[in-house]
């Protein structure tokens, strides 16, 4: 029986990204694993938006179906998708057709099966200049054009006359999320930040819109500063109805650095939930450590490479595997055949289940520059390997109590890192062995449950804040009103009615 506590507001749910990729990152699984966590434990349908380009969302979906990523309840749905299967009403007066693009060598084209679905010509900076987009019988579904003086997005009847224009790709966007939430009670939940940016200033009534920020916003983790990637939105948190970030300490940073700049706005926390795999009996080989990440600067990964080799100086038997893709990859090969370790530090690529290594390995190692709350670390220390981290913001010192289930190394410190490897080698057997459950059970508290939890708490929370605020200008009895049914809403969540 469901947990009134863990029971989801009633309404629309959506989960809004830019786009899904084949071998897709932190942010999209944990996105995925929210989703399946509001229906299995909160009891609501999800429909997860996507507004790119990729030309197969109906075989993508397929195929996360078949491996448990899409459940019942979850749906895939792309707005250039839906327009292709939807087409809308004409309204008002027609706007005048654009012509389509003249294939050019340098285009750059998406295909469905020998179909073009987009053909997209650049400017000399890279930047769109201009975006054809057709139907899968080839017909031509919308023009868009940067510099047009009128109409930037023109849409398509199936036989070509053009039924509808919007003057920039937000106004596409905000027209689409209003006919997905038909004015019914909605909550729009954003996890990318590009993606964000449509809905800073879309506000309705009917939606409680939240932006979940997924890593760090501080530039180089200083105070008072953002990222410029997410300077733009977050200088508008006012306008979305929640900001969500991963951990207590950025929900203070976030708070401060806002300030300072004149920006108030609904601030929360609540952590990423982890999958938890199932009790494994394979054996566990304590001088083996892991790294699941991204070969990208962020991620530092060179540092591991120094550490193991220092480590090794000390423990011949220490090694390593790092699982992943990047564009750094080059250079860590590099690194590892310069400090002769290129058979210890093991490359083994993706793999899309690279998790299961923390089954059996003895330690993993998070080098980053920043992170929100990284779900590796979790899933190491819920299946029992020890976490030696830096002490970044944000997530590890969240986690991680140093020296009871796992260790934290002051930022960029190597050789501190390698020494905390050498010192868990030497350890008696139950001292680590009482780490590994220690670390077991500090994961549990981000389990699926316990954090959906949360979120049916702050989303009803959420709405009730909107529906006093909306109604501040409106007369007593209006307000009262409004507070009488945030009561009446507490009441029937409390006892499951």
């Amino acid at each position: 029986m469901m947990r009134a506590d863990s029971r989801l507001p009633h309404g629309r749910h959506f989960a809004l990204t830019w786009g899904i990729g084949d071998r897709y990152g932190g942010m999209t699984n944990a996105m995925l694993r929210r989703s399946r966590s509001f229906k299995r434990i909160g009891g609501v349908d999800v429909d997860i938006l996507t507004l790119d380009d990729r030309p197969d969302y109906p075989e993508l979906a397929s195929r996360l179906r078949a491996s448990g990523e899409l459940i019942d309840g979850l749906r895939l749905r792309n707005l250039w998708d839906d327009l292709r299967r939807r087409p809308s009403r004409p309204k008002g007066s027609a706007p005048d057709p654009v012509e389509p693009l003249t294939p050019r060598d340098d285009d750059i084209v998406s295909e469905w099966d020998g179909v073009v679905l987009s053909r997209q010509r650049s400017r000399a900076d890279g930047g769109p200049i201009a975006v054809d987009r057709f139907r899968r019988d080839g017909s031509i579904l919308a023009t868009e054009r940067a510099d047009s003086p009128s109409h930037r997005i023109v849409l398509y009847a199936e036989d070509g006359t053009p039924i509808r224009a919007w003057k920039s790709s937000w106004s596409l966007y905000r027209w689409w999320f209003d006919r997905l939430t038909s004015g019914k009670t909605s909550f729009l939940l954003v996890d990318s930040k590009t993606a964000a940016r449509s809905v800073a200033g879309y506000r309705r009534e009917n939606v409680t819109t939240v932006h979940i920020v997924h890593a760090s916003h501080r530039l180089r983790g200083r105070a008072g500063t953002l990222r410029a990637s997410r300077a733009t939105v977050l200088r508008r948190a006012g306008d979305f109805d929640d900001i969500v970030v991963l951990t207590a300490r950025q929900r203070a940073d976030l708070i401060d650095d806002l300030a300072s700049v004149g920006v108030t706005a609904r601030i929360r926390a609540i952590p990423n939930e982890a999958e938890f795999l199932p009790p494994s009996r394979r054996p566990r080989t304590d001088d083996l450590g892991v790294v699941v990440a991204s070969l990208e600067a962020r991620k530092r990964l060179k540092h591991v490479v120094d550490a193991i080799a220092q480590a090794r100086a000390v423990d011949q038997r220490i090694s390593l595997d790092l699982f992943g893709e990047g564009p750094r990859e080059s250079e860590i090969r590099r690194r590892a055949r310069s400090l002769a370790v290129e058979e210890h530090v093991r490359l083994r690529g993706f793999d899309p289940d690279a998790r299961t290594a923390f089954q059996s390995a003895g330690f993993s190692l998070l080098t980053s520059t920043s992170e929100g709350l990284p779900l590796v670390l979790i899933e190491s220390m819920a299946a029992g390997c020890i976490p030696i981290a830096y002490d970044i913001r944000y997530g590890p010192a969240d986690m991680i109590h140093d020296g009871l289930d796992g260790f934290l190394v002051a930022e960029g410190d190597i050789r501190m890192m390698a020494q905390r490897i050498v010192e868990l080698r030497s350890m008696p057997a139950a001292r680590v062995e009482m780490m590994r459950k220690r670390a077991m059970a500090r994961a549990a508290e981000f389990s699926d449950v316990a954090v959906t939890r949360q979120w049916a708490r702050e989303l009803r929370s959420a709405f009730d804040a909107k529906r006093i605020a909306s109604a501040k200008d409106q007369p007593l009895p209006v307000r009262l009103r409004r507070r009488a049914g945030v009561v009446r809403r507490r009441i029937q969540w409390a006892t499951g009615r």
